[in-house]
């Protein structure tokens, strides 16, 4: 019965198209057919003549003769180089780390996974070794025989074969001229090559990760090729080398596509700059052709009206605006840009992004799956900064930057010159965001804001997260959502966070919102809606309210709606949960790891932050509820977060748990001490600075949330405003 409903669910969130092709599918890799496709060879087998429209390029004196004259033009010329060390040595003097750092701990084989964690790997290092656990993939088998979590996460075994370490070498190189990094790239090269025979062994598994191996293998081709070290054989070598990835690549880009988020736009963007940049190759148009086609279809279809991805993670969406600012900008280059459409998709992503960031660190929440991929590390800040690649989108769609000059700025030099870096700087005001189309909404105060999700998923929820709230003050994220850490890892690790009790929303009965149905999968969706939101004219004041179905599912259904208010820098959040019948409603946050002080009696939470201290007052309404507080529990998941991927980080864990058909609770988040005083009509705030008021909507609970749950705010003090809701 169990399996009758999960297909019924793919078939009414997926539809007929998608199952067939996807059943289809696994039948192809249980009778071998994508063996014999793309059948495992030696290097040998699969000569650079094979690929080459004109056979007499093969000898690799002339093949390297042809790409030194006739090689299309790519984002930087090595004449350039001369002229950009003038700006490195700004950006690299107030750097926590920089090129030359990283690829001298490249030479004592230290390599930094997922730009944050070292680890002795070694370099070259073994490419099918996860060295923090000494898990080790088979090197002998077809790349579609091996499972997919068969040896440990597969994703820590794939990250040096994604060969980020080939921008830093390169940034290396133009700032020194020293061949030192670029015999180490050839080196790292060489060594992958001599491990990694065609379609053997794991890392030809993904096409995504083939194609973000070939970008890079790309920019280190360009931007080393003056060097010493880049010699006819090792560029013929690699010209062979991503002729093979380019045939992975597009045998299996339908399966990609079928997943209907980056893995698709990856790979198209892998066959188009293939084909852009090696149209010496006899596949070349046609990779470049349908690369164009994918990447403008996946962008009408995945990325929606109001900015957001299909996949709902802010770092997956800066991932696919990486793809897109690569190859729109190769397209404008080789003088055949994308549509007006595709750039109007972009500009859209990019100021979605822009109103979800934190002014002062240039963060965002740690919102979705987040599996610690950047695609483009071509600047010293640090990878949860999103800056980088907003400041180049910007120009990219604009002309024009976003942000006054920074460490983010190397990014423009390398994708566009330098005369990007004298642009205009036109700043954005961040305001109150409404994606209403993916159900996406910030308010926004004068140094804090808040984010929530509350929407219908058009493509699969990555996360049971719905009405999650993250909570920004002077760039501290207070409240915050804990990330990911791992797809697969021992319990309780394994991918653990993704669920809603470690999200700051409420859970009933110990259940998620939606039923997990495989590591990325949740059945049936749950929908959420936006009930009200507003704001007061003189702005100090606001109030948003949503609700979602995921608890209505259960045999008793529970309705869940959360009201999230705005008094001045202070912000208030309404729970109310109902049913017929008593359920365990449990309200959770996470909260910044500070020094603290805990009144467990009094429920209050004080935290001694960078900036300043901060407080959360915990009131129940209606009913008793029992109170914990944890920090890094050692037996579970609870009291951590993941800012980067497989690094673990402590922070503070609060809730309120209570049995009962119906409850109420409030949490007050405010900047000063505060006292809080409430009756069943009325919140009063007390602070030296300001008094508020709340009142609440205690008539006609049973009326389908046609009433908010607040009925009006009201301030007074160094703050007078007033605003009536709904």
């Amino acid at each position: 019965m169990k399996k009758i409903q999960q297909f019924n669910h793919l078939w009414r969130h997926f539809g007929t198209d998608w199952l067939a092709f996807r059943l289809a599918y696994a039948t192809r890799l249980k009778i071998g057919a994508l063996r014999r496709k793309l059948p495992a060879t030696h290097w040998h087998e699969q000569p650079l003549s094979k690929f080459l429209s004109d056979v007499k390029l093969a000898d690799p004196e002339g093949y390297f003769e042809y790409r030194r004259l006739r090689a299309p033009g790519f984002f930087f010329d090595c004449e350039n180089r001369q002229a950009f060390q003038s700006h490195f040595a700004g950006w690299d003097s107030a750097a926590v780390i920089t090129p030359l750092e990283l690829s001298a701990r490249l030479e004592r084989g230290e390599l930094r996974y997922f730009e944050h964690t070292f680890a002795a790997a070694g370099f070259p290092p073994d490419w099918h070794r996860n060295p923090f656990t000494g898990q080790r993939a088979p090197v002998d088998l077809h790349w579609s025989a091996i499972g997919d979590f068969d040896y440990g996460d597969i994703k820590i075994i794939w990250e040096p074969s994604r060969f980020a370490f080939a921008y830093p070498l390169t940034r290396s190189y133009w700032r020194t001229g020293d061949d030192v990094h670029a015999e180490r790239f050839w080196q790292a090269f060489e060594d992958w090559r001599a491990h990694n025979p065609p379609q053997l062994g794991v890392n030809w598994k993904c096409g995504q990760e083939t194609a973000f191996r070939v970008m890079a293998w790309c920019f280190a081709l360009y931007g080393l090729f003056d060097a010493p070290a880049t010699t006819a054989s090792r560029v013929a070598q690699l010209a062979q080398a991503i002729a093979v990835s380019g045939e992975r690549i597009a045998a299996n880009l339908d399966y990609a596509l079928s997943q209907k988020n980056n893995h698709g736009i990856s790979e198209a963007v892998g066959i188009f700059t293939i084909g852009t940049l090696f149209p010496e190759f006899r596949e070349a148009a046609s990779w470049q052709a349908k690369g164009r086609e994918v990447l403008e279809s996946q962008a009408r279809e995945l990325i929606y009206e109001d900015g957001a991805f299909s996949q709902h993670s802010l770092n997956y969406e800066r991932l696919m605006l990486h793809d897109y600012l690569w190859a729109v900008r190769l397209g404008e280059i080789i003088g055949a840009p994308f549509s007006d459409e595709l750039q109007t998709k972009l500009c859209a992503a990019t100021n979605f992004l822009y109103q979800l960031q934190d002014e002062t660190t240039g963060r965002l929440p740690n919102y979705g799956h987040n599996d610690g991929a950047l695609v483009l590390p071509l600047n010293n800040s640090d990878y949860q900064d999103f800056r980088p690649l907003i400041q180049a989108m910007n120009y990219l769609t604009e002309k024009t930057r976003c942000y006054e000059s920074g460490a983010w700025d190397e990014d423009l030099l390398w994708l566009f010159g330098e005369d990007a870096l004298k642009s205009p700087v036109r700043q954005k005001t961040r305001e109150d965001l409404q994606a209403a189309h993916s159900g996406y909404y910030t308010l926004r105060a004068q140094e804090s804001f808040v984010f929530t999700g509350c929407g219908e998923f058009a493509h699969r929820p990555a996360q049971a997260d719905l009405l999650h709230m993250d909570l920004w003050w002077r760039g501290q994220n207070i409240a915050m959502d804990a990330g990911t850490f791992s797809y697969h890892a021992p319990l309780p690790w394994d991918n653990a966070l993704a669920h809603t009790a470690f999200h700051n929303t409420v859970t009933v009965d110990g259940f998620d919102q939606m039923n997990r149905a495989g590591k990325f999968l949740w059945l049936p969706w749950a929908r959420g809606k936006c009930l009200h939101r507003c704001r007061s004219q003189a702005e100090h004041l606001a109030c948003f309210e949503g609700t979602h179905n995921g608890f209505e599912r259960l045999a008793s259904p529970v309705g869940y709606r959360r009201a999230i208010a705005q008094l001045g820098e202070c912000w208030l959040v309404v729970d109310e949960l109902t049913a017929a019948t008593d359920h365990q409603y449990r309200l959770h946050w996470l909260l910044a790891d500070a020094p603290y002080e805990w009144n467990e009696q009094a429920k209050v939470m004080k935290l001694a932050t960078a900036a300043g201290d901060y407080y959360l007052y915990l009131l129940t309404l209606e009913g008793n509820a029992e109170v914990s507080m944890v920090r890094a529990d050692e037996r579970s998941a609870r009291g951590w977060c993941a800012p980067y991927y497989n690094d673990r980080q402590a922070a503070l864990s609060v809730a309120l748990t209570t049995c009962a058909k119906t409850v109420r609770w409030l949490s007050f988040f405010s900047p000063e001490p505060c006292s809080l005083e409430n009756d069943e009509s009325t919140l009063r705030v007390q602070s030296d600075n300001f008094q508020a008021t709340v009142n609440w909507q205690t008539a006609e609970r049973e009326n389908n949330f046609r009433k908010p749950l607040i009925a009006t705010l009201t301030i007074h003090g160094a703050l007078k405003d007033r605003l009536e809701i709904g």
